[in-house]
């Protein structure tokens, strides 16, 4: 995993931290790797359209803006919002960056 994650505790964080440096030697798989991710690193809500719609609301942007800022289309947007689609795995973590850092963080 080449991004830096939040941990869910410091000893989880410290289990992370050598099971990559073992990836980076060869000794464990990208599957295997893949495991730990999931066992040590804080999981990324699901974002559904009352979700976005509120932190649209909380930020006060448009949906043309919240496209923008998440470098998707209007029509996309629109769709998540009345639940016609969700967003996918790269949305999903700017979403939750917005919701945990704010609009600066995005800018």
């Amino acid at each position: 995993m080449s991004t830096k994650a939040k941990a869910k505790s410091s000893i989880l964080e410290a289990v992370h931290e050598t099971a990559l440096d073992l990836q980076n030697l060869g000794f464990i798989d990208k599957r295997k790797m893949r495991k730990f991710d999931l066992l040590c690193l804080d999981q990324i809500p699901d974002y559904d359209s009352t979700k976005i719609r509120a932190l649209r609301d909380r930020f006060k942007l448009s949906q043309a803006v919240l496209a923008s800022v998440l470098n998707t289309s209007l029509s996309t947007v629109r769709q998540w919002e009345i639940g016609d689609k969700h967003p996918s795995g790269p949305s999903q973590k700017l979403l939750s960056l917005l919701d945990r850092k704010g609009l600066e963080a995005l800018i």
